[in-house]
């Protein structure tokens, strides 16, 4: 959190509003499903790959504005299952957009100390978008700071099905012990923990087949602001509303529990 603070001149817009945020209650996991690229090109009447350009920056202010905060893990969704629907020039711009971020930021993610991964069904991909993957993964394996984790090629359901398949091939689980916590193990997040904050951008109010098991507790949050045009500014916000949550976990809220305890 103080390296948020010390990131922020004086004179800084964001500065009151980073102030405002208590660091003790920072979320361990940020999820955000990154939506309005095409929507965003389509208001300026500029084509859809400009829109995918123009979201790049809001990734690089997310990565850093959470490393600073001091959240744990950052999971952002890029790449869906379904995306492979998409006209095939699109998708194939995606993969060079890909490639050339993880070329250019990896300064970035090394001087913010960030811990890089992927999730998905990466075999799939086209063999330049993996090794450039395991490239930027094998730089940053020495980082202790934010997980970022890009969901790529990932989809909720897919996911649940793969740790299945995972634990079946191992035949070490007898049904009998087959509980949330050794499936948890068997998912892509496995060690990580499940997100408190999910955030969704363009105001689609639907988690889109991401993360299904992990945002089981996790508090939504929605803006109409599109990807491109979200800030650090949007971030903070989004962390503010989180705080200010009583969060329950199907049980009592906090403030509900204090209560009950000296009832």
């Amino acid at each position: 959190m103080q390296a948020l603070l010390d990131a922020l001149a004086p004179d800084h817009p964001d500065l009151a509003l980073a102030r405002e945020i208590d660091p003790d209650r920072i979320p361990r996991h940020v999820a955000i499903i990154m939506d309005g690229n095409g929507r965003w090109a389509a208001q300026r009447n500029l084509p859809r790959v400009a829109g995918h350009k123009a979201g790049v920056p809001s990734v690089r202010t997310a990565v850093e504005t959470c490393a600073r905060l001091g959240v744990e893990a950052l999971t952002l969704y890029a790449f869906s299952v379904e995306n492979w629907k998409r006209p095939r020039p699109e998708v194939d711009m995606l993969w060079r957009l890909l490639r050339a971020y993880l070329r250019l930021e990896i300064g970035t993610l090394m001087r913010n100390n960030v811990q890089f991964g992927a999730i998905g069904r990466l075999d799939a991909l086209p063999s330049a978008v993996q090794e450039a993957l395991d490239s930027a993964i094998r730089r940053c394996a020495p980082n202790t700071g934010l997980k970022l984790n890009i969901a790529i090629n990932y989809g909720g359901r897919a996911e649940i099905v793969d740790a299945v398949k995972a634990m079946v091939e191992k035949s070490c689980i007898a049904p009998l012990e087959i509980t949330e916590e050794t499936v948890s193990a068997h998912l892509y997040t496995a060690g990580q923990p499940d997100p408190d904050l999910l955030i969704r951008t363009s105001g689609e109010m639907r988690v889109s087949n991401f993360l299904l098991w992990q945002i089981a507790y996790a508090e939504l949050y929605v803006t109409d602001t599109l990807w491109p045009d979200f800030s650090q500014r949007e971030l903070l916000k989004a962390v503010l509303d989180y705080q200010k949550r009583d969060r329950r976990f199907g049980g009592l809220g906090s403030r509900e529990a204090v209560n009950a305890a000296h009832s």
